[in-house]
């Protein structure tokens, strides 16, 4: 998730950089804090706000559609064998 790298001889120091692993791991969490804003959050609203950085506007994650674009709701979703699936012995 995290990868040390050293940027100070004196003092040594390193600071943490987050790996692919840990950049996608964030995805997920995006979506554990948009779930907790909407059914924990209290009067006051959420804690933390997402601002997206390339636009400046207050922003949430959203779970859509890689192909059409389509927000995605449980009732969307079929489940099918991928690939990786094993075959169970005959």
């Amino acid at each position: 998730m995290l990868e040390r790298r050293p940027y100070s001889q004196r003092p040594p120091r390193d600071e943490y950089v987050l790996t692919e692993k840990g950049l996608e791991l964030c995805r997920v969490l995006m979506a554990i804090t948009a779930w907790g804003d909407r059914w924990t959050a209290g009067e006051a609203g959420p804690p933390v706000l997402l601002r997206h950085r390339t636009c400046g506007h207050l922003t949430h994650a959203e779970v859509r559609c890689a192909q059409c674009g389509e927000e995605l709701h449980a009732s969307d979703i079929g489940f099918e064998l991928g690939p990786g699936a094993q075959t169970p012995p005959a």
